[in-house]
């Protein structure tokens, strides 16, 4: 029978190391073109605009990843859910059996999601920062910034974490937080500008729909993982940046549809779609270099791919029956 797994079920089956080398593999077989995944649906809900996107992808199996898979994610943001009490990320995974079509488990996606974005993200870091990259700044101060911190932590040995986001106590709650939690030190800064000055890793995690850091402000050599804005008409970086970086994205085809970040810079005539280095999977798979010089700056763009949901779904739900967690549903 199916089987149904809650968040902490989720929780309970799936580690940040583990996690970062599955995405890895996800992210490997889509570029090598063994994944067939469409673009993301998305519909505008109601009066505020909520976003709800599906998300479909499928994969033969064999390659880096191993296992065939088959399945969609189905994920919301409605903003006006934190004055709900509720978050304003959810999404449900769907998984179905590559030979049959027949459902095999149901899976909440909203942990899912937060801990497989920052998965890719630290892939991004383990192959395009700096070696000896030892200073992290993350702009925001939400789920995607406490993940970051603790995907990153696991491909880089941080010795300087900087966390700003724009209302003080939320910042302030973070690195009294954070620093308890991974015995880092991490510090509170009153401005951006204070976070990204001479930081080796940057993670911009901020739902602002426009720039939040000054190109001027990025030191040479730099790493950002930048994750925020998902929209063709959002941009978390300014254009003289992305302009003098070596930018790469996990979906070329996704990005030139979704990301502000690139397509804004674009319609000012500043780049072309060309300036994309590569996908991260082509790094992964030797096609494409990654840093070429210690002062070059590299940029990941991350929109998410359903490949990495289905992924990371089906290992949870490996990891789930093999230690009997979950429920068994009938339909």
């Amino acid at each position: 029978m199916p089987l149904l797994l809650s968040e902490s079920d989720v929780r309970a089956s799936l580690d940040m190391p583990s996690l970062i080398d599955a995405m890895a593999g996800a992210l490997a077989e889509f570029s090598a073109g063994r994944v067939t995944q469409p673009v993301r649906t998305v519909l505008e809900v109601g009066a505020e605009k909520n976003y709800f996107g599906v998300m479909p992808a499928a994969m033969d199996g064999g390659g880096y990843a191993g296992n065939a898979a088959v399945g969609a994610k189905l994920v919301t943001v409605y903003h006006g859910n934190h004055a709900r009490g509720l978050t304003s990320h959810l999404a449900t995974i769907i998984l179905l059996d590559h030979g049959t079509g027949a459902l095999l488990a149901l899976l909440d996606g909203r942990y899912i999601t937060e801990a497989r974005t920052a998965a890719v993200s630290a892939v991004s870091v383990k192959l395009l920062a700096r070696p000896e990259a030892a200073s992290l700044a993350i702009l925001g101060s939400g789920v995607q910034a406490h993940s970051h911190l603790e995907a990153i932590r696991q491909v880089r040995t941080l010795t300087d974490v900087r966390v700003w986001s724009p209302t003080a106590a939320h910042r302030e709650s973070f690195a009294r937080e954070a620093s308890a939690r991974t015995g880092l030190p991490v510090r509170a800064c009153a401005s951006a500008r204070e976070a990204v000055r001479e930081a080796a890793i940057i993670a911009m995690t901020t739902a602002s729909k426009t720039p939040i850091i000054d190109d001027r402000d990025v030191a040479d050599g730099a790493h950002i993982c930048a994750v925020g804005a998902c929209r063709p008409d959002q941009r978390e970086m300014p254009t003289a940046l992305v302009s003098r970086a070596r930018v790469f994205v996990d979906s070329r085809a996704a990005a030139l549809k979704e990301s502000g970040d690139l397509l804004l810079p674009i319609g000012e005539d500043a780049i072309t779609a060309a300036h994309i280095a590569g996908e991260l999977g082509d790094v992964v798979n030797a096609a494409v270099q990654a840093r070429t010089h210690a002062k070059e700056i590299t940029i990941f763009k991350s929109l998410g791919m359903a490949v990495e949901d289905i992924v990371a779904a089906q290992l949870a739900l490996t990891r789930a029956t093999e230690r009997g967690i979950g429920q068994e549903i009938r339909l």
